[in-house]
């Protein structure tokens, strides 16, 4: 289908979870950008890096406000209608420098995450390829609301699974990363030119509400 057929091209950000120079999941990030942009839909690159923020502290919050970072990082979840997080696995769990982010940027009201489209991949050398780290990851995203594409893309040994020319060197794995990018890509379009149901985001379902903790917003 056309991009003209689906409507307006929707745009993508693609966060790699790594600040490292040479991090193969930086460059995995790289590769959903340009297969994105590929497909008909403009898609951006980041690293947790360029929205850098200090250790989550409620009374810096009450004293400073919300660091500049994490609005940045919410500027640019604004801008955008699905999100592509590449993030690596530390200790069978997600970074905490991408926890830290989540948790200071959910602070914003309304907070952006809620019914934002989203898809997880990660790579690693090992033969996991980073997945266990994926579903942690999962945790926080699906509590603020976010659509978290069911399928998850892990690279097991990706220190030798990129093609020197560029994309992966397996062709059965290329047409998988592909078709995963694409239909997570019709899914964000088919919520954003064909909406059925009004969005809302509960912190907690069922809590009493009381103006000091209920956090529910309408979408």
């Amino acid at each position: 289908m056309s991009t003209q057929q689906r409507g307006a091209a929707l745009r993508f950000l693609v966060l790699s979870g790594s600040g490292r120079a040479g991090s193969l999941n930086t460059r995995l990030a790289a590769l959903a950008a340009e297969t994105l942009s590929g497909q008909g839909r403009p898609a951006t690159t980041a690293t947790v890096s360029d929205f850098a923020v200090p250790g989550y502290d409620g009374d810096v919050e009450a004293s400073q406000g919300v660091p500049k970072g994490a609005e940045r990082f919410r500027e640019e979840l604004e801008r955008v209608d699905g999100l592509v997080v590449a993030a690596p696995e530390y200790n069978a769990s997600m970074p905490g420098t991408v926890k830290n982010l989540i948790d200071w940027t959910s602070r914003f009201h309304p907070q952006p995450f809620n019914a934002l489209h989203t898809l997880l991949m990660s790579a690693s050398p090992s033969m996991s390829g980073g997945n266990r780290g994926l579903w942690a990851l999962r945790v926080p995203l699906e509590h603020l609301g976010a659509r978290v594409y069911p399928d998850m893309f892990s690279l097991a040994q990706a220190h030798t699974a990129f093609a020197p020319g560029g994309g992966l060197g397996d062709p059965v794995l290329q047409r998988r990363f592909g078709t995963t990018l694409d239909d997570f890509g019709s899914l964000a379009e088919a919520a954003k030119h064909y909406p059925c149901a009004k969005k809302a985001w509960v912190e907690y379902l069922g809590e009493h509400p009381d103006a000091a903790t209920d956090r529910t917003q309408t979408g």
